[in-house]
């Protein structure tokens, strides 16, 4: 190290010391930051490390000075509390469509915000075996390719493709080149999607992102802007199962009132209820009808039932009778 440098990097490492080894729950002594210091080449006295604390101090972090066992310097206040990033670890751990090597890769960088101390019992906490998770690490080239493109106003072309039973990729109509408008990203029923305006259809539609290849820039500016303005990703979503769309449609549903929370958890609790009798309410929502609808509702059984419009039931008829008849 160059003569000098160490004293002119000395509060840096006070710092350093502090965010590594220090907490709410665990302090250390002027004696163990001099060590410390030491160690790494820098030499110091009590007088300069006090006014070192001090410029620290008044630079904005939050740092006590107590006595006895647990006492010593602490950095007590950091811009995330722990149970805050246990939240977001357990959510990077938990998502599907990242895998294994890359929720490794986020949570060591978490945890590069809390102290050693804290390190273990985020780590310790988040670590759930046996979730499943994607094998394609290409996702996070794709979201910032269209990030990139919704930024500078372009559409984008790729492929789609689907799985066979060899586990082989398999593009969609032989290789077929979709070209859209890219307005937003959602995160719905554990994947990403990408939410775009077709052009020749003139409609919105969405894409499963980890199952888009070759995504390159189109020099075309987007369309699509008179339905994208003012766009609800999230009434959007609401409206699908399983992100699989159909016909849009207002269906009314009878419930009964132990499937209150079941219908708060799927449409939030601005959905109106209207009370029928003692045991049951009924409210209209907006959905796309599919076969994941259907799905959903049978299970439920008899506590929430479609009372309107009857194409709809017709329609859950027979997707009840369909899966029935697999097993006949």
């Amino acid at each position: 190290m160059p003569k000098n440098s160490g004293q002119k990097l000395r509060i840096l490492y006070v710092l350093k010391a502090l965010w590594e080894r220090t907490d709410e729950e665990h302090g250390i002594t002027a004696a163990g930051l001099l060590e410390y210091l030491g160690a790494n080449g820098v030499k110091a006295d009590r007088k300069t490390l006090y006014d070192d604390i001090e410029e620290l101090k008044c630079f904005g972090f939050d740092i006590t000075a107590g006595r006895g066992k647990d006492g010593g310097y602490k950095l007590v206040s950091r811009d995330f509390e722990l149970s805050e990033l246990v939240l977001l670890a357990d959510a990077v751990q938990s998502s599907r469509f990242i895998t294994e090597k890359k929720s490794s890769s986020l949570i060591n960088k978490l945890s590069l915000l809390v102290s050693k101390n804290e390190e273990k019992r985020l780590k310790r906490q988040v670590h759930v075996s046996g979730r499943i998770k994607s094998m394609e690490e290409t996702i996070f080239y794709n979201v910032d390719a269209i990030h990139t493109a919704i930024s500078e106003d372009r559409q984008i072309s790729f492929t789609y493709f689907d799985w066979n039973e060899n586990k082989e990729k398999v593009e969609r109509h032989g290789g077929r080149i979709y070209v859209v408008s890219p307005h937003a990203l959602c995160w719905d029923d554990e994947n990403y999607y990408l939410i775009a305006h077709d052009a020749a259809e003139d409609k919105i539609k969405h894409y499963r992102v980890d199952k888009m290849m070759k995504i390159k820039q189109v020099t075309d500016a987007r369309s699509g802007k008179h339905l994208a303005e003012g766009f609800d990703v999230g009434a959007y979503s609401g409206k699908l199962f399983g992100m699989y769309g159909g016909q849009e449609c207002l269906v009314t549903l009878r419930c009964k009132n132990s499937r209150a929370g079941v219908i708060i958890d799927r449409f939030g609790k601005s959905v109106p209820f209207r009370k029928t009798d003692d045991a049951h309410f009924e409210l209209t929502v907006k959905v796309m009808l599919s076969s994941h609808f259907y799905t959903w509702l049978m299970n439920f059984g008899d506590d929430i039932v479609i009372t309107s419009p009857e194409t709809a039931i017709e329609e859950f008829k027979q997707t009840a009778r369909k899966a029935l008849a697999a097993y006949e």
